[in-house]
């Protein structure tokens, strides 16, 4: 049995078959996303510090995102079919973006946030490039 760890710093690949596998997260794993097919199937889990707004906006066409901030503060940007709609995250609150919705961040305060992800498609725009929203 491995011991414990933080999940700022290792994710969690949750499979298809209900197991579970620990690999290193942080700014090496991200340098890397769009590479890997590992993650194709399953979610994953992890968190990450927010310190500045996003970016990017992401979007995720294999499924919903689960967000829970656990410290600081940040509004959720969704870009929706029907214009922008925000969500501001206090600690300890969750918010779902449902799937193939594009959305960033801007962080009001520097914090934690944990995620749960499809691990498959994630797609990236910059934040400056207007795109009307589409879920295909």
């Amino acid at each position: 049995m491995a011991g414990a760890f933080t999940l700022d710093g290792t994710y969690i690949h949750l499979k298809p078959d209900d197991s579970a596998r620990a690999m290193e997260g942080g700014d090496r794993f991200w340098a890397t996303i769009q590479e890997r097919t590992d993650l194709d199937e399953g979610r994953l889990m992890g968190a990450t510090g927010q310190s500045k707004d996003w970016g990017h906006w992401e979007r995720h066409p294999a499924g919903d995102e689960i967000l829970t901030l656990l410290s600081g503060e940040i509004e959720l940007v969704l870009d929706t079919l029907g214009g922008e709609q925000r969500a501001l995250l206090k600690p300890g609150q969750t918010f779902i973006v449902p799937r193939g919705i594009w959305h960033r961040a801007i962080v009001k305060e520097a914090g934690q946030l944990m995620f749960l992800t499809p691990g498959a498609g994630t797609e990236h725009r910059p934040v400056d490039k207007h795109v009307a929203s589409r879920r295909d």
